[in-house]
């Protein structure tokens, strides 16, 4: 026993529930051990409890230490009140098991595990508090929960780990508006969805806080309910007595509930390495293992032998072993691989070639995969060096002919009866396509984890093997090299690659044995079944066939727009009164903050002026010309080089088209991103970025046509937040934007004017991306107060979108995530940040619905696009938002636009009925700007 608890000891309680429920829903428990087990949350408790240790060695490391667990179900409250928490979710059957794991996992790292019957962990720790600070020493609280803000003051803190943040009285005052002695007050109050704490009814935290300031606490403020001016709130606060001082005895927690333990039964100790060690070592954590046998300076103990796996749906963690890895040289051996897959029903499959460009690469080989650790690698493109006499390259020996391997493959790969499981499967499918196989049914770990963990992590193979599977694939560049040294594929020695490819195939292949029984439980398995996966032969279809661009048109453009740079940079000399580069930000600055003495200008690390687009647009603001014109400046450069140079070089040799490449997990919403050319990002606010549509052509006896969902994120923003005026208008029919003007600047519809009608339009849609004051004043080139008037303005007018702002927030902070109507999961871990990270992050939140919803319904509209133009002469091209542009055989035009407008305005149904219309805008020409 060391020295006794008293002044100068620092004692910390950590919320060892708070722990558990982070870390399996931070990281989803998909890993189980080798016997079938679940461990993902004992998994990440144990990295957690391993990073306090290592966060909490230095001189202000704690003298004692507990973790803190909830016991049981059934506490004294659900005696006081028996609706308390029942309206909770039942324990996810995964994390059952892991829980009695997490008090060995506790004891392991050798600190005391306290849980005790009939009382929560919070009044554990609330008991521990008050006797810490009574013995003369200081207690530092490991949680973010809300109801131990109780605590906090007189030596008392708490500590967000996740977030690194501190939370003394200060922060409890932002957070409740009043301090921490008044905390149950409002909480009584305000009550608790979650906990099922009735509070008074509309009564919320803000008017708690107001009516505690006000009246200085709860008793008082129930004994003179009869004062309150306002006759609703005085009501409730006089029918509800009874509930709202039940609600106070819920909330307060009990610090004075018997405890067998003492202060210093929690003294920190340092755990035994051969009992940590062990446990680890059980538990299969293969890498926690060895980074703290390198923090004790152990040697890791060898890996047990895996166990038989106790679930199909969960393989055992076999070792990635090459040397198990076949190579494929024969039809017979292919053979045999083709009826281990047809008696599967599933097969991994991953493709190598020599280069990204699925339009334009070589097919180097395939690998394939039947079950874990079972992997293939057949080679069909490798080549070696010095071949015929005419010094081109020969084939390496022992590969199939490429034509004999897809005769004999195609079968399985166009099988209905048998899966085909990929990473990034658009990708492979496409490849093959140009070899004439079609491959369907198609499962793809990519779209499973993007369905699952959208905002949480990024969703490539050697991140999702690295988390999920505890292992890190062979690096490409090990095999590639870098600079101007590296290779393509069909350069690599047949062995190597046969490692490289065949790990592929086996880790795709573990990652969806993993994920697949997943999607049910994280309630995605929809979003994953009618959003992500039927979308991929959608959209590989679409980027096959590209669209026409004509090469002459691009090279005019770049021609004009290089004459329009050349006038502008002669503006920007003459309001500088000398010759600079204008390029050049270095000299730019120079010029704006040292010879015109312009404000706000700031030097970096360099010692040059920052000049990027944000100090410009500032400075324009203000009324300067010369920033303006750099601005315009920039603009037409970026149009050269990005559009009109760029593109002709993405225009395919043999079809005449450009193929872009879409990113299904390109955002977290669910909106799609456009790469390799990026096509989405055309600016067509200005009349030169409109022009460069002009390039994109319709092919001989075709026209372009283009259907555009109008205004649909306004239109979804008044459905989710409730705003009859703007619901009203579009129902309608109204000028949404002019209807708005009118709301707001008080002038009737007869006497708007463009300018008018352009400021509420960029509120309207700035609104939605939670713009600030500071972003509108920028965009409208106006005082920065001028434009925060216009916000300030706008929520008076249409309070309901405050108020869903506000919701969606609490909403995030309190699961985590926000979601769309159609059930896609958006995580938000930021959510909780402080500084300019929080505004963001919040502002992120509060789009995320809306766009993700917007995004949602023209994937439900492109997957059925297909089928509604069966028959038709028409091809679908290009997605950009909210647009969809195909190519049209002429005189069918009118048709394909009726069939098109009637898929893409009911996209939304049956799963979601709005309350107000989708409208979609059609138009036909010659180019794309001409239908657009």
């Amino acid at each position: 026993m060391g020295t006794t608890f008293g002044k100068g000891c620092h004692l910390h309680l950590i919320d060892g529930s708070a722990f558990i429920f982070r870390a399996f829903h931070a990281l989803p428990p998909l890993t189980r051990k080798s016997d079938g087990l679940p461990i993902g949350a004992v998994s990440g408790f144990c990295n957690m409890i391993h990073k306090y240790v290592q966060d909490n060695a230095g001189p202000d490391a704690p003298t004692h230490v507990a973790v803190v667990f909830d016991k049981g179900s059934h506490t004294f409250r659900n005696d006081l009140y028996d609706l308390y928490k029942a309206n909770r979710d039942e324990m996810p059957a995964d994390l059952r098991p892991q829980i009695p794991l997490t008090r060995e996992a506790t004891r392991a790292f050798n600190i005391a595990c306290l849980e005790q019957e009939g009382f929560e962990a919070d009044d554990i720790i609330a008991t521990l508090t008050r006797r810490a600070v009574e013995a003369g020493g200081r207690v530092t609280i490991i949680s973010s929960d809300k109801d131990l803000m109780q605590l906090v003051g007189n030596g008392v803190e708490m500590l967000d780990a996740m977030k690194g943040k501190r939370i003394g009285v200060e922060e409890v005052e932002e957070k409740f508006g009043v301090g921490p002695d008044r905390v149950v007050d409002v909480q009584a109050l305000a009550g608790d969805s979650v906990d099922n704490i009735p509070g008074a009814p509309g009564i919320g935290i803000k008017t708690a806080a107001l009516l505690i300031q006000e009246y200085g606490d709860l008793e008082t403020l129930l004994d003179r309910a009869e004062d309150i001016p306002q006759p609703k709130r005085r009501q409730t606060l006089i029918e509800h007595r009874a509930q709202i001082e039940l609600s106070k005895r819920l909330v307060t927690l009990d610090a004075a509930m018997p405890l067998e333990v003492t202060l210093d039964d929690l003294e920190v100790r340092a755990p035994d390495p051969a009992t940590l060690m062990d446990f680890l070592t059980q538990m299969e954590f293969r890498t926690l293992t060895r980074r703290i046998a390198d923090a004790l300076g152990l040697e890791p103990p060898a890996a047990a032998e895996p166990a038989p796996a106790a679930d199909a749906a969960a393989p055992a963690r076999l070792p990635f072993t090459p040397e198990t890895y076949d190579c494929v040289r024969d039809a017979a051996a292919l053979r045999d691989w083709i009826e281990a897959a047809n008696a599967r029903g599933w097969v991994a499959v991953d493709t190598e070639t020599t280069g990204l460009d699925e339009m334009r690469c070589d097919l180097v080989g395939i690998s394939l995969a039947v079950e874990p650790g079972r992997a293939c690698y057949i080679p069909l493109g490798h080549k070696t060096g010095g071949g015929d006499l005419f010094g081109a390259d020969a084939l390496a020996e022992g590969q199939m002919p490429l034509a004999q391997a897809l005769a004999l493959l195609k079968p399985l790969l166009e099988d209905p009866a048998v899966m085909k499981i990929g990473q990034n499967m658009k990708y492979d499918a496409k490849v093959l396509a140009r070899h004439g196989i079609a491959v369907a049914p198609i499962d793809d770990t990519m779209l499973m984890s993007y369905a699952m963990n959208a905002g949480l992590h990024g969703h490539g193979m050697d991140a999702l093997s690295e988390r999920y599977l505890d292992h890190s694939p062979i690096p490409i560049k090990s095999l590639l090299g870098t600079g101007k040294s590296q290779i393509t594929f069909d350069r690599v020695p047949i062995d190597e690659a046969v490692k490289y490819a065949a790990e592929d195939a086996d880790i795709t292949l573990r990652l969806a044995q993993l994920f697949k029984p997943q999607l049910h439980r994280a309630r995605v398995t929809t979003v994953y079944e009618t959003l992500e996966r039927p979308l991929v032969p959608v959209l590989a279809e679409m980027e096959m066939t590209g669209i026409k661009v004509d090469r002459d048109t691009l090279s005019r453009m770049s021609n004009a727009f290089a004459q329009k740079m050349a006038g502008l940079e002669a503006d920007i000399h003459e309001l500088a009164g000398e010759k600079f580069n204008v390029g050049s930000p270095k000299q730019l600055g120079e010029i704006l903050f040292d010879k015109m003495s312009l404000a706000g200008g700031k030097k970096g690390k360099t010692g040059a002026y920052a000049t990027g687009a944000d100090v410009l647009e500032d400075l324009a603001a203000e009324g300067h010309d010369l920033p303006a014109r750099v601005l315009d400046w920039r603009q037409i450069a970026k149009l050269k080089s990005t559009y009109t140079d760029a593109l002709q070089d993405h225009i395919h040799p043999e079809t005449g088209r450009v193929h872009t490449s879409y990113v299904i997990t390109g955002a977290v919403t669910g909106r799609l991103a456009s790469t390799d050319p990026n096509l989405q990002n055309i600016p067509v606010r200005s009349e030169d970025g409109r022009r460069i549509r002009e390039a994109f052509v319709a092919d001989t006896g075709k026209i372009l046509v283009s259907l555009d969902y109008s205004q649909i994120e306004l239109r979804i923003l008044a459905h989710v937040a409730g705003i009859d005026a703007l619901k009203q208008a579009f129902r309608e029919g109204q000028d949404i934007h002019a209807m708005t003007a009118s709301e707001m600047f008080d002038v009737p519809l007869d006497q708007m004017t463009p300018e008018i009608r352009r400021r509420a339009k960029a509120i309207n849609f700035g609104v939605i991306y939670g713009i600030s004051g500071f972003g509108l004043a920028r965009q409208l080139r106006i005082p920065r107060s001028e434009a925060q008037g216009f916000i300030d303005r706008y929520f008076e007018r249409f309070p309901g979108i405050k108020d869903y702002m506000s919701e969606t927030v609490a909403f995030a902070r309190a699961k985590g995530h926000v979601q769309t109507l159609f059930g896609r999961r958006i995580h938000t871990p930021e959510i909780g940040a402080k500084g300019p990270q929080a505004g963001f992050a919040q502002r992120a939140a509060i789009n995320a619905p809306i766009q993700g919803t917007a995004a949602d319904i023209i994937r439900r509209a492109m997957i059925r696009m297909p089928a509604a133009l069966d028959g038709l002469p028409a091809r679908m091209l290009l997605q950009v938002h909210d647009e969809l542009v195909f190519e049209v055989d002429e005189n069918a035009a009118e048709d394909v636009i009726a069939r098109v407008r009637d898929v893409m305005e009911g996209a939304a149904m049956p799963a979601v009925k709005l309350d107000v219309p989708l409208v979609v805008d059609a138009g036909q020409g010659a180019n794309w700007a001409a239908a657009h």
